[in-house]
């Protein structure tokens, strides 16, 4: 496996009152063991186009984003979200910074599929920027914008959070790629944990529907991860210390 950094992608649905996430997202930068971070958001997405009265619609997980979402999940991911953590994390002692995948091109994409609307699928993931927050300790905090590469202007995109996380963590060579979510790992058809899945499982689960929704996306990111050398891993982000406990927690998921 990489020695790169560690990568560690973070939902709304797993911060809660009792997780450590952002003191322990500080505590490995204070070590020199600067991560990067790729945020989520979309319960807060959610709320807001219910507040506006705008209708949210799912296809395989994503997000369908049509000209009246896009501007809601442009504000809520780049702006309201990402800049919550960033505070969250300086308050716990951390230094860091926020941006999304527009900017500087950092993540280029192509129009995923016509019936998503403006969702983008990641064809190239420009390092730079991320490379230069950490070789001065700081920490990145990823919102999930792209951009589709365009005259006179680039056209911002949705991409599914999950699959930042997966492409930065392939482009930067990451030892880790942790998946916190509000789950304790991957099930099986009868409910139970699955420790160690492999790509052959996980593919047939999700042809079963037992993989399904919202796991759907962290699965297959997992599985482009691994199969470029990348530690893929899912756990339960809602608990106390579960950065610094990931030995046999959740789903490690292998090629």
């Amino acid at each position: 496996m990489s020695s790169g950094p560690f990568i560690i992608k973070i939902g709304g649905s797993t911060l809660g009152s009792t997780d450590t996430t952002y003191a322990d997202i500080a505590a490995l930068a204070a070590a020199g063991d600067v991560p990067v971070v790729v945020h989520g958001g979309g319960a807060e997405a959610s709320r807001w186009l219910e507040a506006m009265q705008i209708p949210s619609r799912f296809e395989r997980g994503l997000r369908v984003t049509d000209e009246r979402v896009l501007p809601v999940v442009v504000a809520v991911f780049a702006g309201l979200v990402n800049k919550r953590i960033v505070a969250a994390i300086d308050a716990a002692g951390g230094r860091a910074a926020g941006l999304t995948g527009a900017d500087a091109r950092l993540l280029e994409c192509r129009l995923a599929d016509p019936a998503l609307g403006f969702v983008g699928e990641p064809v190239a993931v420009n390092a730079a920027p991320i490379e230069a927050l950490l070789a001065a300790g700081i920490i990145p905090v990823i919102g999930p914008i792209g951009c589709v590469p365009g005259e006179p202007a680039d056209q911002l995109v949705n991409v599914n959070a999950d699959v930042v996380a997966g492409n930065i963590a392939a482009a930067l060579g990451a030892r880790r790629l942790v998946y916190l979510t509000d789950v304790d790992g991957v099930r099986d058809a009868a409910g139970q944990r699955i420790p160690v899945l492999d790509a052959e499982q996980a593919r047939a689960l999700i042809a079963a529907g037992t993989i399904s929704g919202g796991m759907i996306p962290k699965v297959e990111s997992c599985l482009h991860a691994v199969s470029l050398g990348v530690e893929a891993q899912i756990v339960d982000g809602r608990q106390p210390g579960a950065l610094r406990a990931l030995d046999g927690a959740g789903t490690l998921v292998t090629p």
